[in-house]
């Protein structure tokens, strides 16, 4: 299954989630009321129930489950890092000298920098012994992964990477949305239970209960005890519902983790380490309840009855058919002085070829890293400078990275822009920019982009004022000379594009007419087209192989004319085309790879192009230019 197929898939569940929680709601409201009517008649009310009161009881018990879950909701918009302190995670510092905690932010960076998207935020939950993680958010730019400490200290490398791929598969499948909706949807769900159980309380510790002359007294203990059924049998409906959607997910989720790594010991590592381990991979300090369905295994011991997981050993067996149950082992804690390795010796990143992928190659590596970019992405990170990649992970530096790759690449405007930024910034902190230049300027372009996936989690704990200064900054020393080149224009939309998802996540894209989203993509591909080739022929050539792709009804819109592509052109484009379904982002991308592929080459400017078109329409695209590809495989094959 693809990324589109996968996506299809998300959607397609939180439409079945909302059709459920919609009959949910109607059967719950329903008993609600009738609960309402028979405790009333059982309290010597005579003849039939008010229809007023039991409309209103109906009312009052819709806007409550409806409330609650917009409640719940709301509260979660802040990100997956509100999930994971909700759990007892404390963030990994960027200077952490824990070496199980090293190992893991290594493994995690690797990890986004292979899937093309910003680096999560990283938390252990320190007082959970058993085996176990999970990812939330609401998109890659606010996304968290949280990871307990028994899984640090049993899993090995290859098992963690396991883990940690299984968790990344969530993140690009788009299950973390799903999830964060499943989990205000069943809380409104649960919602009425609460009610009860406070009505109970309230009923044998308030005057209404021991005052033997107040009538209403059984009435409120029949409604509080009715409601609390009703709770019980809520989260019944609950657990069905996650069972239902979470179980095919966890096993695609299984599958994405051992195409990201090519191998299938290391997941398969970790889950039979959590059968042969006294702790399992339940949770003991948190209640696992209500983030069951986002836990890379079970969090409980009393929930198989309606498991949010596929047994265990079920699991096992897709991955090594020949396992049994008794081959089981007893689990020892892993010595933290064999996880001192910080990932593969900066000596392999210099072993960087330019390798140029086909066209379907690449559409089918968006959301799915194979082994190579994970290995090109371990290069990447070791082969980085301290002081760079300190100054990503460090709240108060990370901003001063950001302009700093802002800077003109080819030196003729620095001196200007340093002086815009003393200007803005003061001396110490132009200074500070312009030595964070010069070590860029020693790495070339190749590692621009993991640079700043890895200051993203820096840069989010700044307040969203400060982020939209910083971002205005960028843009203004780029405008500097009057034009946006592409690279440049690519620099700033992934930049603003990750930042606000971290804090205002994009809604719904807005309808918009067929005709003028087919003009739209027409027209990126005729600027792409233009900006990538000198001559007309060539213009010509790479607009035929990009048109391909969308049949006969695409035709040019006009001259190949590079001029037009402005920023605020290329933005409009790519806002219109955000409305476009899984097929139609697909296709998109075939015409786009196409079109820069034609001359079978790949430059790094095309490949920023690629991910910042992909990365408008949420499409993660992972690094393509690798370290460990052999060839060059033919990229003009027409488009089907």
């Amino acid at each position: 299954m693809n990324f589109f197929e996968a996506q299809d898939r998300a959607r397609r569940a939180t439409r079945w989630l909302v059709v459920a929680y919609l009959l949910a709601t109607v059967v719950i409201v329903a008993a609600v009321t009738a609960v309402v009517a028979f405790a009333l008649r059982l309290n010597g009310q005579v003849g039939p129930p008010d229809p007023g009161l039991l409309a209103g009881t109906a009312i009052a018990a819709t806007l409550l489950i409806f409330g609650a879950t917009a409640y719940r909701t709301a509260s979660l918009s802040s990100g997956g890092g509100r999930v994971a302190t909700d759990m007892g995670g404390t963030p990994v510092s960027p200077d952490t000298t824990d070496l199980l905690e090293r190992r893991l932010r290594n493994v995690v960076e690797e990890m986004a920098i292979a899937s093309g998207v910003p680096v999560p935020e990283i938390y252990v939950l320190q007082q959970e012994r058993g085996i176990n993680a999970f990812a939330a958010g609401y998109t890659p730019g606010d996304a968290a992964i949280a990871v307990t400490r028994g899984a640090l200290e049993t899993l090995d490398r290859d098992e963690l990477q396991g883990v940690i791929a299984h968790e990344f598969s969530h993140i690009l499948n788009g299950d973390m949305r799903l999830s964060i909706r499943m989990i205000g949807v069943l809380f409104g769900i649960m919602v009425i239970g609460l009610l009860g159980r406070l009505v109970l309380r309230s009923s044998f510790h308030g005057r209404a209960f021991s005052n033997r002359r107040n009538r209403q007294a059984p009435a409120v203990l029949l409604i509080g005890l009715g409601l609390a059924i009703l709770g019980w049998i809520g989260v019944l409906i609950a657990r069905v519902i996650k069972a239902a959607i979470s179980r095919r997910r966890e096993l695609l989720a299984d599958a994405s983790a051992v195409q990201f790594t090519r191998q299938t010991a290391g997941l398969a590592g970790a889950l039979k380490k959590i059968g042969g381990y006294d702790a399992k991979s339940y949770l003991r300090a948190a209640d696992p309840e209500e983030v069951s369905h986002m836990l890379f295994a079970l969090g409980s011991r009393f929930s198989s009855l309606f498991a949010t997981h596929p047994p265990l050993t079920e699991r096992i067996r897709a991955l090594d058919p020949t396992f049994h149950e008794a081959d089981y082992a007893k689990v020892r804690i892993v010595d933290q002085r064999a996880a001192a390795e910080s990932g593969a010796p900066a000596a392999a990143a210099q072993a960087f070829a330019a390798a140029t992928p086909a066209v379907a190659a690449i559409v089918d590596s968006m959301g799915r890293p194979d082994a190579r970019q994970i290995e090109t992405a371990r290069a990447l990170h070791a082969s980085m400078p301290p002081a760079l990649a300190e100054a990503a992970r460090s709240s108060a530096e990370a901003p001063l990275l950001v302009l700093a790759l802002a800077l003109d690449r080819s030196g003729r405007h620095v001196a200007r822009q340093l002086a815009m930024l003393q200007q803005q910034l003061g001396a110490e902190r132009r200074a500070r920019i312009e030595t964070l230049r010069a070590e860029l300027s020693r790495l070339g372009p190749l590692h621009h982009l993991p640079l700043l996936a890895l200051a993203f989690p820096a840069l989010k704990k700044r307040p969203p004022e400060q982020l939209e200064w910083l971002l205005d900054l960028a843009r203004r020393l780029i405008e500097i000379d009057g034009r946006v080149d592409l690279s440049e224009y690519c620099f700033l939309r992934l930049l603003a594009d990750h930042l606000r998802q971290s804090f205002d996540p994009p809604g719904r894209p807005k309808r918009v007419a067929r005709s003028t989203v087919r003009r739209a993509a027409v027209e990126l591909v005729q600027l792409v087209a233009a900006q990538g080739h000198a001559d007309p022929e060539g213009r010509r050539a790479a607009l035929a192989a990009g048109l391909a792709a969308f049949g006969r009804w695409a035709e040019p819109t006009g001259e190949l004319d590079d001029a037009r592509a402005t920023a605020a052109k290329l933005d409009e484009l790519l806002d219109v085309l955000r409305s476009l379904n899984a097929a139609g982002r697909r296709t998109l991308v075939q015409a786009i790879a196409a079109t820069v592929l034609h001359d079978r080459e790949l430059t790094v400017a095309e490949s920023e192009l690629l991910r910042t078109v992909c990365g408008a329409l949420d499409c993660p695209l992972p690094p393509l230019v690798t370290a460990m590809t052999a060839g060059v495989e033919a990229a003009a094959a027409p488009v089907a």
